[in-house]
C-alpha cells in the first residue's frame, strides 16, 4: 500500500521545518511569500492536500462566505422568506465557485460571536448578514475590522456599507394608503421586533400615511411581536379586545397573518367585510390561505442574489459601499375590501 504523506514528508521535500508547514497551513502572516509558495508546491507534488485547498492557500482565500442568520433562527425554516433568499444567495455563490458556511443563533449576542469566530479563524472571505438592527453591534464590528460584508436590510447609523433592501417605509405607506382609500380608518399594525430596522421603517411609513390623511395615530393599534403564527394570533386577540376594534390590520409577515385570520374567525367576524388584512412577503401562504391574502412581494430571491453579487465584487474587485433597493409589488387578493 502507498504510504500516506504527512507534514514531515512535506517539510523534507520543501526543505523547511514541520512547524513552518503548519504555519503555512494556518495562513500565518509571519511566513514569507517564497517560503509559503515552496511549501504549497510540495503539498501539491506529494498530494498532501487536495489541489483545491492548496490553491486556496496560494490565493489566501477560502472561497467560502459566512452567512449569519438572525437570532430568531428557530423560525427560519418555517418562514418562506429565508429559504427563498438563501436560494438566491446560493445560486450566485455557486456560479462564482464560493461555498456557504452558515451560522444559526438563538440569541442576538451569538451573531457577533459567530462573526468573530469566522474572521479570527480565517474561515471565510466575506459575510452576509440576513437582518439588521438599530445600533447593530455586528455591523459596527465588521466596519471596524474592515472585513467584506453585506447586509440584507439597511442601517440607520451608516450609509457607507454594502446593503440590499426594499423601501419598507414606502411599501407600508402605500398599503396603508390603499386601505384608507378603501374606506378603512381604524388601521392597526402588527409589526416585528422594535429593534429591527425593517420595523422602524415600516412603522414610519404607516404613521406617515395616517398623518397625511388626517387620521389620528392610536398607539393601541400598534403591536409588536415575533414572526410566528402564534405571535400574530396573540397580537390580533389583543386588538380585538379593544373597545373600538380595527377595521383593517397590516401584518409584518404572512405567517403572522395566519394567526390573525384565526383570531378574527374565532370572533365570528368576516374578512374583509368586517376587517381587512394586508401582510408582507407574498409567500405561498398568502396564495393558499382562506381568504387569500393581499401581500407585499419583497422579492427575497432577488434580495439574496443581489447581496451575494455585491459581496463577491467587494471581495474580488474591492468595490466599496454599494447599495441596492429592490422593487416591491403589492399583490391584491381577497383579504382586502
Amino acid at each position: 500500500m502507498k504510504k500516506s504523506v504527512n507534514i514531515k514528508d512535506v517539510a523534507n521535500y520543501a526543505g523547511v521545518s514541520p512547524s513552518t508547514v503548519s504555519r503555512v497551513i494556518s495562513n500565518d502572516e509571519r511566513i514569507t511569500e517564497p517560503t509559503r509558495q515552496k511549501v504549497i508546491h510540495a503539498m501539491n507534488i506529494l498530494g498532501y492536500y487536495p489541489n483545491v485547498i492548496a490553491r486556496s492557500l496560494a490565493n489566501r482565500k477560502t472561497n467560502t462566505i459566512g452567512l449569519i442568520m438572525p437570532s430568531f433562527s428557530d423560525m427560519l425554516f418555517i418562514n418562506p422568506f429565508f429559504p427563498e433568499a438563501l436560494r438566491g444567495i446560493s445560486s450566485v455563490l455557486s456560479e462564482n465557485s464560493y461555498d456557504i458556511l452558515m451560522s444559526t443563533n438563538s440569541k442576538h449576542k451569538e451573531e457577533l460571536e459567530s462573526i468573530q469566530k469566522f474572521i479570527r479563524g480565517k474561515r471565510v472571505d466575506g459575510i452576509i448578514l440576513m437582518s439588521s438592527r438599530v445600533k447593530d453591534e455586528c455591523i459596527e464590528f465588521l466596519k471596524q475590522s474592515k472585513f467584506p460584508f453585506v447586509v440584507i436590510g439597511s442601517s440607520l447609523e451608516y450609509n457607507d456599507i454594502n446593503f440590499v433592501d426594499n423601501d419598507n417605509e414606502k411599501a407600508t405607506y402605500d398599503i396603508t394608503n390603499y386601505l384608507i382609500q378603501k374606506g378603512c380608518s381604524n388601521i392597526a399594525l402588527i409589526a416585528g421586533s422594535i429593534d429591527l430596522v425593517v420595523t422602524i421603517n415600516r412603522l414610519s411609513g404607516y404613521k406617515k400615511a395616517l398623518q397625511e390623511n388626517d387620521i389620528q395615530i392610536n398607539n393601541e393599534y400598534i403591536v409588536v411581536g415575533e414572526f410566528l403564527e402564534e405571535s400574530g394570533y396573540i397580537s390580533a386577540k389583543r386588538l380585538l379586545s379593544l373597545e373600538n376594534i380595527p377595521d383593517a390590520i397590516i401584518v409584518a409577515d404572512d405567517i403572522m397573518a395566519l394567526g390573525v385570520i384565526k383570531a378574527i374567525k374565532e370572533k365570528n367576524l368576516k374578512i374583509p367585510e368586517d376587517i381587512s388584512i394586508a401582510s408582507f412577503n407574498n409567500s405561498i401562504l398568502a396564495k393558499t390561505s382562506t381568504p387569500t391574502l393581499t401581500s407585499v412581494d419583497v422579492n427575497p430571491l432577488k434580495l439574496g442574489m443581489s447581496a451575494a453579487s455585491i459581496l463577491i465584487n467587494s471581495i474580488d474587485k474591492n468595490d466599496k459601499s454599494k447599495s441596492l433597493v429592490v422593487d416591491y409589488e403589492i399583490i391584491f387578493r381577497d383579504s382586502t375590501k
